[in-house]
């Protein structure tokens, strides 16, 4: 059971999700992915889509299944087979939908404003970036402006600065209130967090 410490934890937690999901789009190395799934956790992104059409599908749970820091078992997956099924998906529950580009992109992050009430980023593959699909299907394409010899962040930061940046602007247009989950999602997030932290207390155990 949990303690009365833990669930306060868990409805502040629970308090500061966002109404903002990742997508990764043919991340190759599981690591990598369990890198932004902590930024994730930390930034109060609660959803993250999958998307394997090239590379080999791996479970996010199974990453740090046996960590006890792991942050995957906090969040909420989603597979999908293809892009254009994830962004038809994301589109028709209200999400904007942005593509992280390298320089030349439509817009750069520090001018970019991001007043949507539901947002999605999208992250491609290490090495590849994001298919031309999906920064077409995309409906803002956004760069982070690079003033060294590289030419790209790797992905776990890129993750992070762009949450970062969204969540400081959120909080400037009424930050929860505003962009929180809403009572019926908060609700049921708090009870699968119980229900997840009795399974990790009884593994303790």
């Amino acid at each position: 059971m949990a303690t009365d410490r833990r669930i306060e934890k868990i409805e502040r937690v629970v308090a500061n999700r966002q109404q903002g999901a990742l997508v990764l789009e043919d991340v190759a190395d599981p690591y990598n992915a369990a890198a932004v799934f902590r930024s994730c956790d930390a930034l109060g992104f609660q959803t993250i889509h999958l998307v394997f059409e090239k590379e080999k599908r791996f479970d996010p749970q199974e990453i740090g299944r046996y960590t006890a820091t792991s942050a995957n078992k906090w969040l909420d997956f989603v597979y999908h087979d293809s892009i254009v099924e994830c962004l038809s998906t994301l589109h028709a529950d209200g999400f904007e939908t942005i593509a992280t580009v390298v320089e030349g992109g439509e817009e750069t992050l520090q001018e970019a404003k991001i007043e949507s009430a539901r947002v999605a980023i999208l992250l491609g593959n290490e090495k590849r970036g994001l298919t031309p699909q999906a920064i077409e299907l995309s409906q803002r394409r956004i760069s982070i402006p690079m003033l060294g010899m590289m030419e790209s962040l790797n992905l776990s930061v890129t993750a992070s600065i762009f949450m970062f940046e969204i969540t400081r602007q959120r909080k400037h247009l009424g930050g929860q209130a505003c962009f929180g989950l809403r009572e019926s999602e908060a609700n049921e997030l708090k009870s699968e967090f119980l229900n997840k932290n009795n399974v990790v207390t009884r593994r303790r155990n």
